[in-house]
């Protein structure tokens, strides 16, 4: 069983979906968690409500992941509520934001979904880094079978996003290994119970998806939260640069 007793975590993004699954598997098995939201506070309260019952401590921070003032402040928040330490960070905070062909994509749109995706992970990093270097801590970035295979119809901007996540992650693994901060990625492929399906995939399409799966089923957000816990524990304390894919074996490296 892996123990997180003690351990002071983030999650941007953790008030629903794939976030919120992995904000409360971390208070399951022990951390406490601040847990981000963009605009859904009930979401995010809901989950901090939830942490809190199981004993742990839990604070719900908002901030707008593509305004480098609002990262500071929520930034400001968690490291007040950690003592200014901070064990784990999550980069779970991501859109699709819109499916749009490239020939009638406009700049934009392009710009905005780069940005909600590979910008704000970059920053959230960049400003957690202090707070990690005397803790030895672990980032885990979020990526997608999509940087792979190149996502689904009107989905390239999201795709090159989630490819530079993924990229990023490596070089940052490299960048922070001295400071013993190991930064690793997680790839999910088709995730049920989020609302990124529920809003940009059609019934058939799920079917169709779900069919083509080796598994025959689609993942859900604890099969996420599993490779996470892993990247977190003392289990992976010599992984680094590495990414795990979560795709019921829709792609296989």
């Amino acid at each position: 069983m892996i123990d997180l007793q003690g351990k002071k975590a983030l999650v941007t993004g953790g008030g629903t979906g794939i976030g919120r699954g992995i904000a409360l598997a971390l208070a399951k098995a022990g951390a406490d968690v601040v847990v981000h939201y963009g605009s859904n506070a009930k979401g995010a309260e809901e989950v901090v409500r939830l942490i809190e019952d199981m004993g742990r401590q839990s604070l719900a921070v908002q901030g707008d992941v593509l305004k480098k003032d609002d990262i500071t402040a929520f930034m400001k928040e968690t490291a007040a509520f950690f003592n200014h330490e901070l064990d784990i960070l999550v980069n779970n905070a991501g859109h699709l934001v819109q499916r749009a062909p490239v020939e009638e994509m406009s700049e934009e749109l392009w710009h905005r979904i780069m940005d909600v995706n590979v910008t704000s992970t970059f920053l959230v990093s960049q400003q957690a880094i202090p707070l990690m270097k005397t803790t030895k801590g672990k980032i885990v970035n979020m990526t997608s079978i999509a940087a792979h295979n190149g996502g689904g119809p009107g989905a390239a901007a999201y795709a090159a996003s989630k490819a530079a996540v993924l990229t990023f992650s490596k070089a940052l693994a490299k960048e922070l290994a001295p400071h013993s901060i190991t930064v690793n990625a997680v790839s999910p492929g088709f995730i049920g119970q989020t609302p990124f399906h529920d809003t940009f995939t059609t019934s058939e399409g799920r079917v169709n998806t779900v069919n083509s799966i080796p598994l025959k089923r689609e993942g859900n957000p604890d099969d996420v939260a599993g490779a996470v816990l892993y990247l977190v524990s003392d289990l992976a304390n010599y992984l680094t640069g590495e990414t795990i894919e979560i795709n019921g074996g829709m792609y296989m490296r």
